[in-house]
């Protein structure tokens, strides 16, 4: 299906995203205030601490959180996937350096109109709690992977979040033969899970000689065994680790 956007109904993150729930007529109301931006990849978004007067989702493509620390080196503390909101209704100013890592769409709502929708709209402020209480579990598990796990369980970890992130898109689940386009480079999963390029390279080339994921092109890839993959995470059937 081709995204107009124009049309809501063609949105690959209509069923994902803060206006999931929204019935036709809330979404005319969003649709008053909505824009888009377009990123190309390594487009800062916004920097920490400017003035953010728009909240927004993301339709396509992949952003990233950074944090500088005092000594001017900076830390990746997250990633933005399709269908995840971006700002915080109630805040100014934003928390994070937000720059595209591919070619990036936002769908952007200016902030105070969205504040006085999220009033009026149950179904939006209701979706956004859920979203938020997602990102704290996912914060949480980000902990986990980069406090306990081996460099190989750390990609392997990654990789499982980004094929079950496809395909929520998809509305299946991921099994066998899941495909994704990896949206990161190689420096990038670096630098978001505490590694050298080396051994991301190492060891994304052992999992392709070993039959665990197929790669192909430069950033297509494919699980042919996705349980294969789940037991090089470190976790248990529960998602919780091995002890």
């Amino acid at each position: 299906m081709t995204f107009d956007p124009k049309d809501c109904g063609t949105c690959p993150i209509r069923h994902r995203a803060v206006c999931a729930r929204c019935e036709a007529d809330e979404l005319e109301t969003l649709d008053s205030i909505k824009f888009y931006r377009s990123f190309e990849a390594g487009q800062p978004v916004i920097w920490s601490g400017d003035t953010m007067d728009f909240v927004a989702s993301v339709v396509t493509g992949v952003a990233s959180l950074s944090q500088a620390m005092e000594d001017g080196r900076t830390q990746m503390v997250g990633l933005l996937l399709p269908s995840d909101f971006l700002g915080r209704p109630g805040r100014e100013f934003a928390a994070y350096d937000v720059v595209a890592v591919s070619n990036l769409t936002l769908c952007c709502f200016r902030r105070k109109p969205f504040e006085n929708i999220m009033l009026q709209t149950p179904h939006i402020g209701q979706r956004l709690l859920e979203m938020t209480l997602d990102e704290l579990d996912a914060a949480r598990e980000w902990m986990l992977i980069l406090g306990r796990k081996t460099a190989r369980e750390k990609i392997a970890s990654l990789l499982t979040i980004l094929a079950r992130r496809e395909a929520s898109l998809a509305l299946q689940t991921a099994e066998n033969g899941t495909s994704f386009e990896l949206p990161l480079t190689r420096e990038a999963m670096a630098d978001y899970l505490g590694l050298t390029l080396e051994t991301v390279s190492r060891q994304m080339s052992a999992f392709k000689r070993e039959g665990i994921v197929l790669l192909e092109g430069k950033r297509k890839v494919i699980i042919p065994d996705f349980d294969a993959l789940m037991a090089e995470t470190g976790d248990d059937a529960d998602g919780g680790m091995v002890s």
